[in-house]
């Protein structure tokens, strides 16, 4: 059935499971016809069962297998088939941007390469910050046996204060509510403002967990496009003039996907817009630290006034931490830790002491503009090699982790992420970002993980493929 090449570079689970996809596609494997069994596979092609095991958990995830209890794996009939009597291979599935996204980006976080992820290397956070802050904790003998505080640790609290009237956001540290990671701080807030039928704006492309969440509540979500220099304010304004979201979740700085950023005009326009059409904007500004110009944001420039802004530290710090922070008016604020103790009691007091210790460090700064001018290198040499190889680049940041680009030689990035996967990398899709999934050429690239050399063979052994076919 298969002609299996061990000498190959092509690992064996890739092999076969473009093998049986080829079969599959040219109708020699036909809906409904039994696959050997793992075991049969494995001894007739002298493989492992273990990569039998994997290429036909792949072909199941792609829908193009089904397993069926006690019986093995079967070729699966698409709804399409019954009609026409033919079989072909699928297009990707519009859902596989939640499956692939919630379970692939972190269940396959260890992959080699991660030029798709959402995170820094660990050699470029600040390990020795976080070191001394453990040892610091461990010494002083801190409580490990309580609860936190509702709105998180005090200490925290007035850093994050002081560390936001930097950048013209005069608050209070009663003004600050620790959370979960940015993301609990976005689902509080979304929960409180927001009720199954409302209409609310986000980005698009935008923050693939913000659209799950929001999907979840039983909200409409309406896309507001982004462009090079920001937003398209005339399809704002548009889509205001149809609809009445009660929010608009944002990114104005350093935006995942795009790394664009909005314009000083675009701002205070989204500012009068919000007080014009009744609705919050809700500044999910992440990235901030990486973002060496001391820019304005709309929670500096409106003070909180129709304003929430959600940070983190995870970002900069560590993942692992999950510590975010959201800033608002005094009576939300309240609400969103109400809201917080509700569904999850106190966040972790440990991990808000450990974050403390880290952004007090001395060397804290230092490390944010080392951190800076890496970024801008690898900016600068990632969107070099995307453009020698033919991409087309969406925004050439000068900072910030991301750069969006897209190959004319290539239809569908889902696909190509699928055949990264088998080799060890984890691209970032563009229908991920997308608010009405759709197959699309676009990828986002963390410039960090993006300059192995073994991404930029792949990339160019597959567009010359997708030349040939």
């Amino acid at each position: 059935m298969l002609i299996l090449r061990p000498e190959q570079p092509t690992p064996l689970v890739s092999q076969i499971v473009e093998g049986l996809r080829g079969l599959i596609g040219a109708q020699k494997l036909k809906a409904d016809s039994k696959l050997p069994s793992i075991r049969a596979f494995a001894a007739a092609h002298g493989v492992s069962v273990f990569t039998v095991v994997e290429a036909y958990d792949r072909l199941v995830a792609q829908g193009l297998l089904v397993s069926r209890a006690n019986a093995g794996f079967f070729v699966k009939r698409r709804s399409e088939d019954s009609a026409s009597g033919t079989t072909s291979v699928p297009r990707p599935d519009p859902r596989f941007d939640a499956r692939w996204y919630l379970q692939q980006i972190f269940e396959n976080r260890n992959l080699p390469l991660k030029p798709g992820c959402g995170w820094l290397p660990h050699d470029w956070l600040f390990e020795d910050g976080m070191r001394r802050s453990l040892r610091h904790l461990a010494s002083e003998g801190t409580d490990i046996g309580g609860y936190g505080l509702p709105f998180g640790h005090m200490a925290l609290r007035m850093a994050t204060a002081e560390a936001l009237s930097e950048q013209q956001i005069v608050v209070e540290a009663a003004q600050v509510l620790l959370t979960q990671g940015s993301s609990q701080a976005l689902d509080l807030v979304a929960r409180r403002l927001l009720k199954p039928g409302d209409s609310v704006l986000v980005d698009d492309p935008g923050y693939p967990n913000l659209m799950f969440m929001l999907r979840f509540l039983g909200v409409e979500i309406i896309g507001v496009p982004r462009t090079p220099t920001g937003y398209d304010m005339p399809a704002l304004e548009a889509l205001l003039a149809v609809h009445r979201p009660k929010a608009f979740f944002t990114q104005p700085r350093l935006q995942s996907p795009t790394c664009s950023m909005a314009s000083l005009p675009q701002l205070v326009q989204l500012l009068q817009l919000a007080q014009t059409h009744d609705f919050t904007l809700v500044e999910n500004d992440i990235y901030a630290e990486m973002d060496a110009s001391m820019r304005p944001s709309l929670a500096s420039l409106g003070q909180l006034r129709r304003v929430v802004y959600v940070g983190s530290y995870s970002k900069t710090i560590s993942p692992n931490i999950r510590v975010g922070y959201v800033v608002a008016q005094p009576e939300l604020l309240e609400e969103l830790a109400q809201l917080k103790m509700v569904s999850g009691l106190t966040s972790s007091d440990i991990t808000e002491r450990l974050a403390f210790g880290t952004v007090t460090d001395g060397r804290w700064r230092k490390h944010l503009k080392a951190l800076r001018d890496r970024l801008a290198q690898a900016q600068g040499s990632v969107a070099r090699r995307l453009d020698g190889l033919g991409f087309e680049l969406f925004h050439e940041a000068a900072a910030g982790m991301y750069l969006w680009a897209r190959h004319p030689d290539i239809a569908d990035s889902a696909e190509l992420s699928r055949r990264a996967a088998a080799e060890g990398i984890m691209l970032g899709p563009g229908q991920l970002f997308l608010v009405n999934p759709h197959p699309t050429g676009w990828l986002r690239f963390n410039v960090a993980f993006s300059e192995d050399e073994r991404l930029w063979r792949f990339l160019e052994r597959n567009i010359e493929e997708h030349r040939h076919d």
